[in-house]
């Protein structure tokens, strides 16, 4: 038989691979990376200074020179002291109570009044939002002594409420959340409306569902305000069955002058819970200010 033979057989048009596409990296991302890291480190540095001396003995945290490892080794003895010359859980229940309450009332006030500045147009609207701009630049402290004066009259000093009420009021968690609202559709509400649905309804049922990144980042941020707050439980109670962890931790103190360790220690323990917290809730936080401006204000 025949055999029949192509001089030029067609082969496969095969193709070299080619790279993929690489982004490229702007050298704006580049810097933002560099100055973020170099924040980063500056802000480690005092921390790890603190958790270091707060590991140390109390005659070494005093000496000089100043080393930053301890050459005797590591202890627990400036906690231990700490812990006992303190109520540490009852100082903590106290915060944990007052915080709470103060971050619930908050997020009310805070979220009502921002979605009627933000929806309702009503006599002396402008004015009011000028009002609670303005309070923003007020500093607190100027506000302690007619505070003071208030809980004195009603008879509140001493108590929860006299840590609690005074700190429940935010302007710029207003203007923040009348920010946010103000970027909701109005179509939806203008559809509920029609179908019948109130103003709390819609408030309830529509705005604050789609209000749940700014709602937990302003909640984050109170809560960890009242926490950390000292000026104002420091004046407002006596009794040390009411002081929180900040105000207690300040009442303990030695015969022996400044004991650096056992500061270092009771600040430490002051901040754990605020360091759990924004561990379990870094991802909410992060979304709420990226996305409702927080940071700027």
């Amino acid at each position: 038989m025949a055999t029949i033979t192509l001089e030029n057989p067609v082969k496969p048009d095969l193709e070299e691979p080619r790279p993929e596409n690489k982004k490229k990296v702007s050298p704006a991302i580049v810097i933002g990376t560099v100055v973020a890291s170099l924040v980063a480190v500056l802000w480690l540095i005092p921390f790890a200074w603190a958790a270091i001396t707060s590991l140390k003995r109390e005659t070494e945290a005093a000496a000089t020179p100043i080393t930053f490892y301890p050459e005797s080794g590591f202890t627990l003895d400036a906690f231990v002291s700490v812990l006992r010359a303190g109520n540490l859980p009852m100082w903590t229940w106290n915060s944990l109570i007052t915080s709470a309450a103060i971050t619930a009332v908050t997020l009310v006030i805070s979220a009502l009044c921002g979605y009627a500045l933000s929806r309702i147009d009503f006599k002396g609207r402008r004015m009011l939002m000028t009002i609670v701009i303005g309070s923003i630049i007020i500093p607190p402290p100027v506000l302690i002594i007619p505070l003071f004066y208030q809980m004195l009259a009603l008879n509140l000093i001493d108590t929860y409420w006299a840590i609690i009420l005074p700190q429940v009021i935010h302007p710029a968690m207003v203007f923040v959340l009348k920010k946010f609202f103000d970027q909701i559709p109005r179509e939806l509400e203008e559809a509920a409306l029609m179908d019948g649905a109130g103003r709390i309804r819609i408030f309830v049922q529509i705005v604050l569902p789609l209000s749940r990144p700014i709602m937990a980042a302003v909640a984050i941020f109170v809560f960890i305000g009242a926490w950390n707050n000292f000026l104002w439980p420091f004046i407002a109670t006596n009794e040390s069955t009411l002081l929180t962890l900040p105000v207690g931790l300040q009442t303990i103190e030695s015969a022996y002058g400044i004991q650096y360790a056992q500061n270092m220690a009771s600040a430490l323990l002051a901040a754990f819970p605020l360091i759990v917290v924004f561990l379990f809730f870094q991802r909410q936080i992060i979304k709420g200010v990226s996305t409702t401006g927080l940071a700027g204000t």
